[in-house]
């Protein structure tokens, strides 16, 4: 362990032990975590499954006295009467009556609106990007793709919006719903708030700069008190290509990412996805986009008053004034954390006054320092260096180039914010910041401690006095993961040899506030992929244990329960990545010659009708 990272792990447990004595955490008394520490016993965790193990098979595996059941798979037909799946003819006609590609964050929302029930629901499921290689005959790449292949690619994404419902132990999809949805690149959208109507976002298919077309690269997301979805649009620049060198955007651009190198092969076939013909296209994405399942002709509406950057997610907390706030990450090494507080206030019997309150409000970004806190820098057009000198001349600006904004204020840059959630039981936020290779040692920050990070870290941070519309919190590093005896790892001295992580990705919360933990990038430490759960507080406080391990190639996302914690949803993406449609490394689901791995949304539960986890 270099001395410069003992020195920082020194401050942080230092810290720990002073805000947990002063009454600041108020997480209960838990143990320090000890960096490099052997396994301890006689220590207990709240969670009682016992462990799966760390090795890479083509199969899913759950704890023992646990079932899994393969709910929705890539190209299974969504309607009644819809095309059956067949890898060998796709279409783009029948993939938007089809399950889309890449499943991501799943959304359980009961049935009827405002009911907890836990047997009957709307799922809400991600569609982030697709796989081509894993497709179609031939592995074609993303480039290489021809009209009809991409066509087909394109209304893969989006989101897919289902009925469910538990019959004597087993899940059934209603595909006679009228909630039945698919939502695509192509689906009609609005934009709304500060942004809305600007010169920037006018194009050829938006005349106005507020009716726009479709979402893509949806990542993670989150579920709103009032039964409406938030969903992220994360990495956008993949769809765009073309010369934009002497675009007057050419700046915002290249700040966003964008590139003329072509990632997919959209911007061959359409002029929207061409940023010579088009650049003001890229500012209709990177933002979050507000659905309504519960309503299946409403638009969805894209919110500009929560920033435009690559959304991980949105995950929003009713603050005790009834403001609401949204925290979220932006998934890329080296941005920042963000939140979001409404100007008006949530009203429990008014969804409609509710379904406006992402329309108006602050958005702030995050600063971390070595005492211990976090600074909520407010990003508001004329505050500080948001003026017309630094190339603003309207909020709506300041929202378009949020990351240029975050730049001038002075926001720590953080080693790839990812799922950014509160946890209802002690109303601290966890933030999964999944890893940053290309750290240098003079980049290392306190919340950001490690050069070159493969691994990951899980950040804490408290609201004053539960206060989350405060611009002062206090910050603790939950997990520093990674393999078990590397030094600069700071787990739980009870953490057993299968339980180890690495690169933390999306969280979920059961209702005793436990974490679960989904990976992305565990497979590069020779482990599979999968979901870790652990206590918050108490002696067993960051005592990780491996819950769910995934097929090869995939990584496990959008952990979600019902309400009565007795079911778990979860993502198993891209199953068999690297590998090929004629030779892939396994074909999970479906394990038929015939088929190809196929993305699917699984539930588990255990086999007693307990509840998930103890």
């Amino acid at each position: 362990m270099t001395e410069k990272f003992r020195e920082i792990l020194h401050k942080r447990l230092t810290r720990r032990r002073f805000l947990q004595g002063s009454g600041v955490l108020a997480l209960g008394a838990g143990l320090p975590m000890f960096s490099g520490a052997a396994p301890a016993t006689g220590i207990q965790s709240s969670l009682t499954f016992t462990e799966t193990s760390h090795e890479l098979t083509p199969q899913l595996e759950v704890p023992s006295g646990y079932q899994s059941q393969v709910l929705l798979k890539w190209g299974e037909p969504l309607f009644a009467g819809g095309p059956a799946f067949d890898p060998l003819k796709q279409s783009a006609e029948k993939q938007q009556q089809q399950f889309g590609y890449n499943n991501d964050f799943i959304g359980f929302l009961s049935l009827p609106l405002g009911s907890a029930i836990s047997t009957h629901g709307l799922l809400v499921i991600n569609h982030e990007y697709t796989v081509p290689q894993i497709m179609w005959p031939g592995s074609p790449n993303d480039m290489s793709l021809n009209k009809a292949q991409t066509d087909t690619d394109i209304v893969a994404h989006g989101l897919s919006v289902v009925e469910i419902e538990l019959v004597d132990g087993v899940w059934h999809q209603r595909k006679n719903s009228a909630y039945t949805r698919r939502i695509t690149p192509f689906t009609p959208m609005h934009i709304s708030g500060p942004a809305a109507g600007s010169a920037r976002l006018k194009t050829a298919i938006s005349q106005d700069g507020v009716h726009t077309l479709g979402t893509y690269g949806n990542c993670a997301g989150g579920v709103t008190p009032w039964g409406t979805v938030l969903t992220g649009e994360e990495n956008v620049d993949m769809m765009f290509a073309g010369d934009f060198s002497k675009s007057p955007e050419a700046a915002s651009l290249k700040r966003f990412g964008m590139s003329a190198k072509p990632s997919k092969s959209w911007a061959a076939h359409y002029p929207r996805w061409d940023l010579s013909k088009e650049p003001n296209e890229s500012f209709h994405m990177g933002w979050i986009v507000e659905i309504d399942p519960y309503d299946p002709v409403s638009i969805p509406k894209k919110r500009t008053a929560l920033g435009r950057f690559k959304h991980e997610g949105a995950n929003v907390y009713i603050n005790a004034d009834q403001r609401v706030v949204a925290y979220m990450g932006d998934d890329q090494k080296f941005e920042y954390l963000y939140k979001f507080v409404s100007k008006s206030t949530y009203q429990p019997d008014n969804r409609a006054a509710n379904l406006q309150l992402l329309d108006e409000g602050t958005l702030f970004c995050a600063r971390f320092d070595a005492d211990g806190t976090v600074s909520w820098l407010p990003l508001v057009f004329g505050l500080g260096p948001l003026t017309v000198a630094n190339g603003f001349r309207s909020q709506a600006d300041v929202l378009i180039d949020v990351r240029k904004a975050a730049d001038l204020l002075g926001a720590t840059p953080m080693d790839r914010p990812e799922d950014v959630e509160v946890n209802p039981a002690n109303a601290a936020v966890y933030v999964m910041l999944t890893k940053n290779a290309d750290r240098t040692p003079a980049q290392r920050s306190p919340a950001n401690p490690r050069a070159q990070n493969k691994a990951g870290q899980i950040v804490e941070l408290i609201a004053p006095k539960g206060d989350h519309t405060a611009t002062v919190f206090a910050w603790d590093m939950f997990l520093l993961a990674g393999r078990r005896d590397d030094p600069t790892t700071t787990y739980h001295p009870a953490t057993g040899v299968n339980s180890w992580l690495a690169c933390p990705d999306n969280c979920a919360f059961d209702s005793k506030g436990r974490i679960w933990v989904t990976s992305d990038g565990a497979e590069d430490f020779g482990i599979a992929e999968g979901i870790w759960a652990a206590d918050v507080a108490g002696i067993s406080r960051a005592l990780v244990k491996r819950f769910l391990r995934a097929p090869f190639g995939s990584e496990i996302c959008g952990p979600f329960f019902t309400p009565d914690d007795r079911h778990l949803f979860c993502s198993v993406q891209h199953p068999a990545e690297g590998s090929s449609f004629e030779q892939p490394s396994t074909r999970w689901p479906d394990f038929v010659e015939t088929m190809p791995a196929r993305p699917a949304v699984v539930v588990i539960n255990r086999k007693d009708g307990q509840v998930v986890g103890s």
